[in-house]
């Protein structure tokens, strides 16, 4: 799957021990399309479609984790991104199939993560569906 923005720009490859040492870090395994996507691209920011989309860069991803206290207030969500405004995006590691959930930083709690995508390359095939 070839990952694209319709405006913005993808960075080049991710560092693979930082790929390796996220999992270790995190203490669940991540989807194998996001271990793929690191692999071509660290983190990045632009539109898909009409929806302005932020990739953290791998190296910054478990530290995000931490200061936005997602464990404390979304157990089991590991963000990745956001959409430059309120909303972030992440994966849901206590379901078996690692969905990507979109949850608000402000009033960030589980129960307010919503089902969006079954994997990355749904998330992008999402956002560029809800074009006008």
């Amino acid at each position: 799957m070839k990952y694209q923005l319709t405006e913005g720009q993808l960075n080049g490859p991710a560092q693979l021990s930082t790929i390796d040492g996220l999992s270790k870090e995190l203490g669940a395994a991540l989807p194998e399309s996001y271990i793929e996507f690191l692999k071509i691209h660290d983190g990045g920011e632009g539109f898909i479609g009409d929806n302005y989309t932020i990739f953290w860069k791998a190296e910054e991803l478990v530290d995000f984790n931490r200061e936005y206290e997602v464990e404390t207030d979304a157990p089991g969500v590991f963000l990745f991104g956001s959409n430059g405004g309120g909303e972030a995006y992440g994966f849901d590691i206590w379901d078996a199939t690692i969905p990507v959930v979109k949850i608000p930083f402000i009033g960030m709690e589980r129960q307010y993560a919503i089902l969006v995508a079954a994997d990355l390359p749904g998330l992008f095939a999402q956002l560029a569906e809800q074009s006008d």
